[in-house]
């Protein structure tokens, strides 16, 4: 794996906000940039004059705008920009097999415009195996740095959030921000109960403390790891996307995880995944957990 940040690019303002978001990002970890743009030549049976060397200057174009626009903004960058012949999906996955992250735009947030990810988007996020963080178009603002803590949602035993957790406290610690680590609980059924899960609820001193006693022992080796990190922790019942949504006000980043293999019908983003990314407020980092 190249220590690079990439960015995928299109032309769109989401993806020139993407553009920007991973040029900042990118000097805060001290990584070069690379911007991507993916086309590649499908003549249409169709009876039309179709110009191959035109469609390809107007790629080259798309790539080298972007790569001009950030250049203006973060003249101390180091970025390097091309086309890569094969379809969105498949070129960006591949991007980001050798990237610290992948960074691509997305067009809207909230009930209604929050859908507007897009299905290449939606694909990118459930196929790629590094991080992906979804960009609006005003999160790539470089006259509103951002500002608040680093948003992470914490599930299950530690190693099931693991990576998710060594993203944003990597990322927290680039940007001198703090982490906002967050755990949510439900009740369990009736029959859901055991007596290993009851006994070792009663020795944490019942359901809460044992559910915040999870969240720390979670969170321990990324604390040892990272001193200078400011953490608060939050625990609450209720459903996970819920609960992250809920505390998402604040931040200036949401970090999700997802599980990393595929279902019956192939690779899915999950449903926290896919209530942050169509409803947070910030950019949000979806995370493979193998």
């Amino acid at each position: 794996m190249s220590h690079e940040i990439v960015a995928g690019v299109d032309g769109s303002p989401e993806s020139l906000a993407a553009a920007d978001w991973a040029a900042r990002e990118a000097l805060h970890r001290g990584l070069p940039l690379r911007l991507a743009h993916a086309w590649r030549w499908e003549p249409l049976d169709l009876p039309l004059v179709q110009d191959r060397a035109a469609q390809e200057r107007v790629a080259e174009a798309v790539v080298r705008e972007a790569e001009a626009t950030v250049a203006a903004r973060h003249p101390d960058l180091a970025i390097t920009a091309e086309v890569i012949a094969d379809t969105p999906v498949t070129a960006l996955v591949a991007a980001a097999e050798r990237a610290e992250m992948l960074v691509i735009g997305s067009r809207g947030h909230g009930a209604v415009t929050g859908f507007l990810l897009g299905s290449y988007g939606q694909q990118i996020i459930a196929a790629a195996t590094r991080p992906v963080v979804a960009v609006r178009s005003r999160d790539g603002d470089p006259a509103e740095p951002p500002t608040g803590h680093v948003l992470v949602g914490q599930h299950g035993d530690p190693e099931d959030s693991a990576a998710a957790l060594r993203f944003a406290f990597e990322t927290a610690a680039a940007r001198g921000a703090s982490v906002r680590a967050v755990r949510a609980w439900s009740l369990p059924p009736l029959f859901a109960y055991s007596p290993t899960s009851m006994r070792l609820a009663d020795e944490a001193g019942g359901l809460v403390p044992y559910e915040e006693k999870a969240l720390r022992e979670a969170l321990a080796p990324w604390r040892e790891r990272h001193p200078d990190v400011p953490v608060t922790e939050h625990v609450e019942l209720g459903s996970a996307g819920q609960v992250l949504l809920s505390s998402s006000g604040a931040a200036q980043l949401m970090v999700v995880g997802r599980r990393a293999r595929r279902g019956a019908v192939g690779p899915r983003i999950g449903s926290v995944a896919h209530a942050a990314l169509h409803l947070a407020p910030c950019p949000v980092a979806v995370v493979p957990q193998g």
